[in-house]
């Protein structure tokens, strides 16, 4: 089982590229946004695989990072969500953004990837919601004034959610809320109390 390729980039297409490793071309298909993060042809990659085996094929699916090798196999445990659904939503949207839709519930923001109708949108938020790493989330929400890096104010008020009771997904729904709502500008405090509010909404 192929882990991880290490080699020179030969060619890129649509969907794939080509690492030649020791003088063997390695036929990798990629998400658009490992694609778009590759060196120039001629210099040297690495890349996470995930290999798929099947009776009349092998293919390797390769990523930048191992966040995006977790996200394309965490997809995949959604029933409706193939290899090829889940990196179509890698190729539109960073592990963080597919997080957020997740905890946020925001359907919309999966239903930007080719083959994800409202129906598999769902699915994929209703059986995925509780996979969440913890605060993964929160990486596309604005800043919140006064935030180290990290996004420590919002993984603070959700860790005082949880400390209270609350699912961790739906902390994490509700305090993203309510700094969107807030548009950023939301203390430790008022992001507790605002997701108080969303949670017992």
């Amino acid at each position: 089982m192929i882990a991880r390729l290490k080699g020179i980039l030969d060619e890129i297409g649509d969907d794939w590229a080509i690492i030649d490793v020791g003088g063997v071309g390695y036929f990798v298909f990629c998400p658009g946004k490992t694609l778009q993060g590759l060196p120039k042809i001629g210099e040297s990659v690495v890349l996470h695989i995930e290999t798929h085996v099947r009776e009349d094929h092998i293919h390797l699916y390769g990523f930048l990072t191992g966040g995006e090798k977790e996200w394309f196999g965490r997809l995949q445990s959604v029933q409706g969500v193939g290899a090829r659904v889940a990196l179509a939503i890698l190729s539109v949207l960073t592990p963080g953004e597919i997080a957020q839709a997740i905890a946020v519930q925001d359907r919309t923001m999966l239903g930007r990837a080719p083959g994800v109708g409202p129906k598999l949108a769902t699915r994929i938020v209703i059986e995925l919601k509780d996979k969440v790493p913890a605060f993964e989330g929160f990486e596309p929400v604005p800043a919140v004034a006064g935030r180290s890096p990290g996004g420590s104010l919002a993984a603070d008020a959700v860790s005082a959610l949880v400390n209270l009771g609350y699912r961790q997904a739906d902390a994490m729904g509700a305090v993203s809320r309510v700094s969107r709502a807030q548009g950023g500008e939301a203390s430790l405090e008022a992001l507790i109390r605002g997701g108080l509010k969303e949670l017992a909404g």
